[in-house]
């Protein structure tokens, strides 16, 4: 009996002008079409809370062991998707819903200055971008987990444009996790 794969798709919560995050309304219409009949889909919304998030990433990587865990963004004043290389862990200056920001600017205490995704994210982005879509590679955000930020504005908000663009995005990562070297 072959094992189902999970993949993990994180949405944050409500944050600033957003009561409804865009990235957890991608994150709902993606468990609605899901990726197919040997992947489980697995969706959290997150807070926008330095400490609770790290403790609900933790335990999603413990309990699930996800194929791949993508964790939606939204990028403000944007009209295109952001595949994002690599996450970064300093520099972090805003308080989240709880006020806190920390003291350090790390948003992981002793944690890595960076963490670079397995995905290569500049070669997915490649692919969409010669297929006519508004998505864009960048370095600066990820690790076996991928980083998307998706648009406040513009046409690619619409669910029935952004999730069927979310869904082949992430279907393509996991096609590059089974054959690496669709990498190049």
């Amino acid at each position: 009996m072959n094992r189902r794969e999970v993949v993990v798709v994180t949405g944050f919560g409500p944050f600033r002008q957003f009561l409804v995050n865009p990235s957890w309304k991608a994150a709902q219409g993606l468990k609605l079409v899901g990726f197919g009949e040997r992947t489980d889909i697995f969706i959290r919304e997150v807070p926008v809370s330095y400490v609770k998030t790290q403790q609900i990433i933790a335990e999603i990587w413990q309990t699930l062991h996800p194929k791949l865990a993508v964790h939606l963004g939204v990028a403000r004043g944007s009209s295109v998707v952001f595949l994002e290389q690599t996450g970064k862990n300093s520099g972090y200056r805003d308080k989240d819903v709880c006020g806190f920001c920390p003291e350090s600017q790390c948003c992981v205490e002793g944690g890595p200055e960076k963490l670079d995704s397995v995905i290569n994210m500049r070669a997915v982005a490649k692919e969409f971008k010669q297929a006519g879509t508004d998505v864009i590679y960048s370095r600066d955000a990820g690790r076996r987990a991928a980083l998307i930020h998706v648009p406040s504005s513009g046409s690619l908000t619409a669910g029935d444009r952004l999730v069927p663009l979310l869904q082949s995005l992430i279907l393509t990562m996991l096609d590059q996790l089974e054959d690496p070297s669709e990498t190049a």
